[in-house]
């Protein structure tokens, strides 16, 4: 609550949505409690799977009351989706999403009015298991997943984010649900600024490459030089990207599953201009690598 009033000083005419960390101290008063103190919902990371997941969750069973009470109180059930792989375990980067869908799909079943977000999808199958939930679920999908395939982040560690990037059929399926029209799919920009250091050099505590993609001061972009690439590869059409599902993409259809209506009404215009993503921003320790650095993108972002 602190840590909310701190943001909300700093920046009063943004609504921030706050979430809590899913581990074994969390319980039905703790979600009652955070439920009256404005907190939108909790998150939940598999352990061991992606950046600051040690105390993630083993087993979602033990959490069932909590989940129970998140429903009473319509809360968001954030999910990180990802199976970690046990030892002898044939779970791998590649399939840890898809072999957790079977969780989502009883998790909704369980509670069906429970709100849930599969957070950064990657894959035709969370697509398609998304579709197949009720109303109550939905999923982000990340700026960066719709350009990046298996082979980029493979040697590059500035594309290397958890879930990583699958294959060329999964990307355009990630495509096809941003010019879909269907609520269920909004944006989610799962922007990670690790510095240079934990990029390039491995995290502290791990020695790996940390997993995340710095996607922030071009999101907006980084989307629309997406769609336009699927256009020119035939993946979508031209008539499929009007401005409307753009911005329900962006911000309309986010709105409305988070119930957000108290929120300042901003507008950004997309317009034509050559803009040259930076090569770093920060310097020292805090530097970090922008997604796509020194390459140039068709659009520019005004603020009105």
């Amino acid at each position: 609550m602190n840590y909310k009033a701190r943001l909300e000083k700093l920046e009063p005419n943004v609504v921030f949505l706050i979430s809590l960390y899913l581990h074994q101290n969390i319980t039905p008063q703790t979600v009652i409690q955070a439920k009256k103190g404005g907190i939108t919902g909790i998150k939940s990371y598999p352990a061991g799977v992606t950046t600051n997941s040690s105390s993630g969750v083993v087993d979602y069973e033990v959490f069932y009351p909590v989940f129970e009470e998140m429903e009473r109180q319509d809360m968001i059930l954030n999910l990180h989706g990802e199976t970690p792989r046990e030892p002898g375990s044939d779970i791998t980067v590649l399939n840890a999403e898809e072999r957790f869908l079977p969780t989502l799909i009883d998790l909704h079943q369980r509670f069906p009015k429970l709100r849930i977000i599969l957070e950064h999808c990657t894959t035709t199958a969370a697509i398609e298991a998304v579709k197949a939930c009720g109303s109550s679920v939905a999923a982000t999908i990340t700026a960066h997943h719709l350009s990046l395939i298996v082979d980029d982040w493979a040697g590059d560690p500035h594309c290397f984010c958890k879930p990583v990037a699958k294959t060329p059929e999964d990307r355009n399926a990630l495509l096809r649900a941003v010019v879909s029209g269907n609520p269920k799919f909004f944006f989610g920009s799962d922007s990670a600024p690790h510095p240079v250091k934990a990029k390039t050099c491995g995290e502290l505590r791990t020695g790996k490459a940390a997993a995340g993609v710095f996607t922030q001061p071009y999101v907006t972009q980084y989307v629309l030089s997406a769609l336009e690439d699927a256009c020119q590869e035939g993946i979508i059409t031209e008539k499929e990207v009007t401005p409307e599902k753009i911005r329900a993409f962006l911000g309309g259809f986010g709105r409305n599953f988070y119930g957000v209506q108290n929120a300042k009404q901003e507008n950004i215009t997309l317009v034509r201009h050559q803009e040259t993503v930076c090569n770093h921003l920060g310097h020292g320790d805090i530097a970090v690598i922008p997604f796509k650095s020194s390459s140039k993108l068709g659009w520019k972002v005004k603020w009105n």
